[in-house]
């Protein structure tokens, strides 16, 4: 998926005479002057012209389908124009943002990007909120958390902040116990009571996948969506959307917030039209979360 663009080089040449290296070296100076205008709005933010195309990073459901709808219904009549490069996982997106290859991204919210820069050294910085998407917990043979026994196997994303999310809402619903003042930073560590269940580790984007291989899963709302299920309907426990933290917002590379491309963007994903979009597709499983992004 790497598309980064590579600034044109002049091989070095060892010349006998010194007119021949003065030569050269104009040579190399004018390829460069000449490749400068090529590398403006290429993803790399900033100076970037402002009817440049926005390169936006985002998974696909329900981040690229939101941005997909702005692009195809919304953006030509806001004079913005619009590219989405569509990533499977959660590293990608931040690390393409932080090296220019694209301008911002739409799939994370702020515990897992404040984790994200501090492992990683990146720079990303929210913009504005547009949805959340309740983790919930699955099976395929149970009909409801109460029918989890000991012995069973509970499989939780491995990302820090979406497992402390998961062993949260599995707490909260009598499956396990966590150590007193534990909230959503929790870890296996803080788990006091595992009421006899073992707890399988996957990478997010993979726990749809291997549902059938546990005995239930807890899925982030955007891979539970992509896999064909309903999270209102078909998760045995949903997290509740009052008061989450976890609305997932439009980021970009710190500096760039002010790139006029951006703020149409953003203007865009809080609008009345896209709120009506996330409504109608979505049915419940993702949920409007406009606004600023608070720390």
């Amino acid at each position: 998926m790497n598309t980064t663009r590579r600034r044109p080089t002049t091989a070095k040449r060892t010349a006998a005479k010194s007119a021949t290296a003065v030569a050269a070296a104009a040579l190399t100076l004018g390829l460069g002057a000449c490749s400068a205008p090529s590398d403006a709005g290429s993803g790399s933010g900033g100076d970037s012209a402002a009817d440049a195309p926005l390169v936006v990073a985002a998974t696909p459901t329900p981040h690229g389908d939101i941005l997909n709808h702005v692009k195809e219904e919304l953006a030509a009549d806001a004079g913005l124009e619009l590219e989405i490069k569509e990533f499977d996982d959660y590293v990608l997106p931040n690390t393409a943002t932080e090296s220019g290859e694209v301008d911002a991204n739409f799939f994370q919210h702020k515990p897992y990007l404040d984790d994200f820069n501090e492992q990683k050294g990146t720079h990303i910085v929210p913009v504005v909120n547009v949805e959340i998407e309740p983790l919930g917990l699955y099976a395929e043979q149970l009909d409801g958390i109460k029918d989890l026994k000991p012995g069973h196997t509970v499989a939780l994303p491995d990302d820090a902040t979406n497992e402390g999310r998961a062993l949260k809402l599995l707490a909260d619903h009598g499956a396990i116990e966590l150590k007193d003042g534990t909230g959503s930073d929790a870890t296996l560590g803080d788990v006091t009571d595992d009421k006899g269940l073992e707890f399988k580790e996957l990478e997010a984007a993979q726990i749809p996948t291997r549902l059938g291989d546990v005995d239930a899963a807890v899925i982030n709302g955007n891979y539970a969506i992509g896999a064909g299920l309903k999270p209102a309907k078909d998760a045995l426990v949903l997290e509740k959307a009052e008061g989450n933290p976890y609305a997932n917002f439009l980021a970009v590379k710190k500096g760039n917030e002010d790139d006029p491309r951006v703020e149409k963007l953003a203007r865009l994903l809080n609008s009345d039209e896209v709120k009506a979009f996330i409504e109608k597709r979505f049915e419940g499983s993702v949920l409007p979360a406009f606004g600023a992004v608070t720390s």
